[in-house]
């Protein structure tokens, strides 16, 4: 009984992806993947609730993907140019059937308040995994910073990598050439700021990222100001 129950899931998560890929966000819909799958609408919503849950079954399986692709081919020992270069290439690579899903994804995708935000609680595991990643690949360079610039540089590379994601979305040159273009020139760019950490200078830059970012990490209290409060009536 579990392994139909599986197999039910895999083909309504799969049918659920020919749609995102072809149809893109907005228009597909809950009822038109399970009239396609075969099966009845309650059953599609028994396995995912809403289609935000679909995104989040693609984006574990685009960095599981991203990660068995890449992982093999970082070379020990290599230039983190090098091997930043061989992961944001083989992310593009994992992430090319879904193109068109891209530009449908970003409205929704920009606010963190949605599941499908990649700053959401709902992406905290597939966002860890992509982390890991970066993680794995300044382990295998050589001559990458410790410390705390280290601890912190993996999250610093997958903003980077975010990045890159969002111009490849919006990327309509044939087969998305400029992002290719893109992490050829940013990889470099971004393992000599790394080195930059050896020099006086890089080092009180490093601070600085490393105070911002907990900044950031750092819990905010709620707005509890009246929307009127402070302001004079006309």
């Amino acid at each position: 009984m579990a392994a139909k129950s599986e197999r039910t899931r895999e083909l309504v998560l799969q049918t659920a992806l020919r749609h995102l890929r072809e149809r893109g966000y907005e228009a597909t819909t809950m009822r038109g993947i399970a009239a396609e799958a075969g099966v009845s609408t309650g059953n599609a919503y028994y396995y995912f609730a809403r289609k935000d849950e679909l995104v989040q079954e693609l984006y574990r399986r685009l960095q599981q993907e991203h990660r068995t692709v890449a992982a093999p081919r970082l070379t020990p020992g290599a230039p983190l140019a090098e091997n930043l270069r061989t992961v944001l290439h083989a992310g593009l690579e994992v992430m090319t059937p879904y193109h068109g899903l891209g530009t449908g994804l970003l409205t929704p995708a920009s606010s963190a308040h949605r599941a499908v935000s990649p700053f959401s609680a709902a992406s905290g595991a597939p966002r860890q995994q992509a982390i890991s990643l970066m993680a794995e690949t300044l382990t295998a360079s050589r001559g990458t910073p410790g410390g705390a610039l280290g601890n912190r540089l993996p999250q610093l590379l997958w903003l980077a990598y975010l990045g890159v994601t969002l111009h490849w979305a919006l990327d309509t040159s044939p087969d998305q050439q400029r992002s290719r273009v893109l992490v050829d020139g940013l990889a470099p760019l971004l393992a000599r700021t790394i080195s930059l950490v050896r020099l006086p200078v890089g080092r009180r830059l490093s601070t600085d990222v490393i105070e911002l970012m907990d900044r950031l990490a750092a819990p905010t209290a709620p707005d509890t100001t009246s929307p009127t409060e402070g302001r004079r009536e006309p």
